[in-house]
């Protein structure tokens, strides 16, 4: 999801659950691997592990979870997170 903060386009990040609640949220300027990795961290390290890693099709999430460790628990579908 896009942004704009004093003009400037951010990108944030969210982290929801299953019932659809926004645990946590980040925001960063860019939407790499470096910055997938800080917010996967640092949702993991206050919630715990999750399950189900529910992504878009974003190279740099996958990049990310097979250097965690993840890559088997993401999800990529197209209407999974839909919940309209």
């Amino acid at each position: 999801m896009f942004v704009k903060i004093n003009a400037e386009r951010y990108y944030l990040w969210r982290a929801v659950d299953h019932e659809g609640e926004v645990l946590e949220r980040f925001v960063t300027k860019k939407r790499d691997k470096k910055a997938t990795l800080k917010f996967l961290k640092k949702t993991m390290n206050r919630r715990g592990r999750p399950h189900v890693f529910l992504a878009d099709k974003l190279r740099s999430c996958g990049a990310a979870l097979r250097e965690i460790g993840f890559v088997d628990r993401q999800e990529n579908d197209r209407w999974l997170n839909n919940r309209a």
